[in-house]
């Protein structure tokens, strides 16, 4: 025999051994394989990593393993800052075939099953906007809607007892108000304006941007249909609640709460605890003007769906703000408050003492509503010489985005340089950043990336890239902004898909009352958990202590497991910024 007859022969039989094993080790999935769960528009990038195992080649199959559609070599081993475990890049952009399919690595075995698909997102997209339905607090949620997470009214908040730290002259200690509506804002029952504030900055925002995509975008809540998008419809729900917590004076009540959490397992109609508004604060004042002057010029193209919406909701951002000029030091210290005040009040606090970023945001939304040159003015030598990105304590940005996104309307050129600078500027930080991490997305690239709420981080980054990438039409931000939207569904250190009820691997056991208390094995979809936080304060047992793995699917673990809207909602903005600019940025096929 010849020698090239007994090579080839050898080779046949070590590609048939090296399928048999590859075959054998995957028929259970391995988290070792860390990609997107949902999967991958067609012509974008496409990339996972291999976790714990060096390997050289990888293969992706169709799911009952028969066929190899594709092959590919392994990057190099790497490991991050956090963990010396290796981890391997897997690049299969090339591969653009429409379907169901799996990867196998011959060392490690083979991933969860993912799609390649021109709308892979479209459903995660939809339920993390209807997850906010499900928070929806005073109302029933029917069957019809709901599915089988519906549930009886709770917590009509028609009663409100105005608490002591509240009081004027108007309103005394004890004196009853309607604050009706609103959502849940986390896994407990309160309503807080100044998450609010962020949450609803963000909503609007996505609409203000993509307005001709949401116009068309049916979420299945009851007011689907109607002649007014979805998303502001769910919006408009938080609104109306908002407007009701602002005093005859001005000022903003800084929560309605109960004094202290309610169970674990209470379900709304059966609580019962008493609920307050608590004490006028300048951040619960500064957000309630944001909201209420980019709600205002939203929604005043809907004047003859809502009259006199737009309006009121001028009226009192300009109000709220008056009072905010004549009380800029008034915050909200929770421990003081409960030792001059009863009864004490315990739950979440949002407290924050450094509110420039807050006048920055109410101004700039203010400006760019009313063109009022008093509000540009105030704005100046008070720009930031360095770009902060958002969360509930930090909102300046959300002004800056508002800014840009309507400069038309606005006379300054030389304010608004300089505010397009410190975006763009941030935004490439972010791609440095991604470009360095051995998971090539950006969440992770420091260590700071993961406090209280992570995945927020990772969200409202993409955010900051998509924002970039509407001033400067440069590609490599929409990429990673992609890229980190894999991270939340999949790509990352733990393994798991954050988003409840999508993904091979999704939290099943939220910090979240709703969920809970419904009866129902899985929990309510579409939600957004915390993730990876290295701070640990709810003291459960973690797996791990590197800080991109510090992540437990436990009810207990409100550091890591709990949801919250203003979480949901840069999620929200991420898949669907990606949805509306999917064929601009070429990620699917020309049609």
């Amino acid at each position: 025999m010849h020698r090239l007859d007994i090579n080839f022969k050898y080779l046949l039989l070590t590609f048939w051994l090296t399928c048999s094993v590859s075959v054998a080790i995957g028929q259970q999935p391995t988290s070792k394989i860390r990609l997107n769960q949902l999967g991958y528009y067609p012509t974008a990038p496409k990339k996972a990593v291999v976790n714990g195992a060096e390997s050289k080649s990888f293969y992706i199959l169709t799911p009952d393993l028969a066929d190899t559609l594709y092959t590919g070599k392994l990057g190099k081993a790497e490991h991050t800052t956090y963990s010396k475990a290796p981890i391997q890049l897997v690049d299969f952009s090339a591969f653009s075939q429409v379907g169901e399919f799996v990867l196998s690595v011959p060392e490690a075995g083979v991933s969860y099953p993912f799609h390649i698909d021109e709308t892979v997102f479209e459903d995660a997209g939809i339920a993390s906007l209807r997850a906010f339905y499900y928070q929806r607090a005073s109302v029933a949620l029917d069957q019809q809607y709901a599915g089988k997470w519906y549930r009886k009214a709770g917590h009509p908040d028609d009663k409100v007892l105005v608490h002591a730290s509240a009081a004027s002259q108007s309103r005394p200690e004890g004196t009853q108000i309607v604050a009706t509506g609103g959502w849940y804002d986390a896994g407990d029952y309160n309503k807080y304006i100044v998450n609010s504030g962020i949450t609803m900055g963000t909503l609007l925002s996505i609409y203000e941007d993509y307005p001709e995509y949401f116009k068309q975008l049916n979420s299945q809540i009851p007011e689907s249909g109607n002649e007014i998008p979805d998303l502001l419809d769910e919006v408009l729900w938080n609104l109306r609640w908002m407007l009701t917590m602002q005093d005859l004076d001005g000022g903003v009540y800084h929560k309605l709460t109960t004094p202290s959490f309610e169970g674990m397992d209470t379900r709304p109609d059966l609580a019962v605890q008493s609920r307050y508004v608590v004490q006028k604060t300048t951040a619960a004042a500064l957000d309630f003007v944001a909201v209420m002057a980019q709600a205002s010029r939203i929604f005043k193209a809907y004047n003859m769906q809502l009259p006199e919406l737009s309006e009121t909701c001028l009226i009192a951002a300009e109000k709220a703000w008056k009072w905010a000029l004549a009380h800029p030091s008034e915050y909200y210290e929770q421990d003081e408050l409960n030792r001059r005040f009863d009864p004490d009040i315990t739950t979440g606090a949002y407290g924050d003492r450094q509110l420039e970023d807050e006048f920055i945001w109410a101004a700039s939304e203010l400006w760019v509503t009313t063109s009022k040159a008093t509000y540009g003015e105030y704005l100046i030598g008070k720009i930031e010489e360095k770009s902060v990105l958002p969360s509930w304590g930090q909102v300046a940005m959300l002004g800056y985005y508002s800014m840009l996104r309507n400069e038309h309307a606005l006379d300054n050129p030389t304010m608004l340089k300089k505010v397009r600078k410190l975006v763009v500027d941030f935004a490439d930080e972010l791609v440095q950043q991604g470009n360095s991490n051995p998971y090539q997305v950006v969440m992770g690239g420091s260590v700071k990336d993961f406090e209280w709420g992570s995945n927020a981080v990772a969200a409202n980054q993409g955010i900051a890239l998509i924002q970039a990438y509407h001033l400067t039409n440069e590609l490599k931000y929409l990429e990673l902004a992609l890229a980190n939207l894999d991270y939340l569904l999949g790509r990352n250190a733990t393994g798991y898909s954050f988003l409840t009820g999508f993904g091979s691997q999704s939290p099943m056991n939220p910090h979240h009352r709703l969920s809970v208390s419904d009866q129902v094995d899985a929990p309510v979809p579409g939600l957004l958990v915390g993730g990876p936080n290295p701070g640990k304060q709810d003291n459960c047992q973690y797996p791990s202590d590197y800080p991109d793995e510090a992540y437990v699917d436990v009810v207990a673990s409100y550091a890591s497991n709990e949801i919250a809207i203003n979480w949901n909602a840069p999620f929200v903005y991420l898949v669907f910024g990606l949805e509306a600019l999917k064929q601009e940025a070429g990620f699917i096929h020309s049609k």
